[in-house]
């Protein structure tokens, strides 16, 4: 199944409060129950401005249509195409 890296422009992200980012994580997760098993979120990164979400999809189009119901930014969608870490070098 594809994996994918989801960028989401919103300014002043790295200072929303711990209780709307439980917020957010619970609509996302309700979207997601909706949608069915084939759409998992894996994890998300929050930087100044920015969060950076990882999903396993079967296609964009599935990403897209959880930003819409999730009412979330999708500003850039990026399917993964290899994964490289500090083994890779090995």
């Amino acid at each position: 199944m594809p994996k994918y890296v989801i960028e989401r422009n919103i300014p002043g992200a790295g200072n929303i409060p711990a209780e709307q980012l439980k917020a957010i994580s619970q609509t996302s997760c309700g979207v997601l129950n909706n949608m069915g098993p084939q759409i998992q979120w894996v994890q998300s990164y929050v930087t100044s401005d920015k969060i950076y979400c990882v999903y396993i999809a079967p296609n964009e189009e599935m990403i897209r249509e959880h930003a819409i119901q999730g009412g979330f930014p999708a500003n850039s969608i990026s399917e993964v195409k290899t994964i490289i870490d500090p083994t890779t070098a090995e």
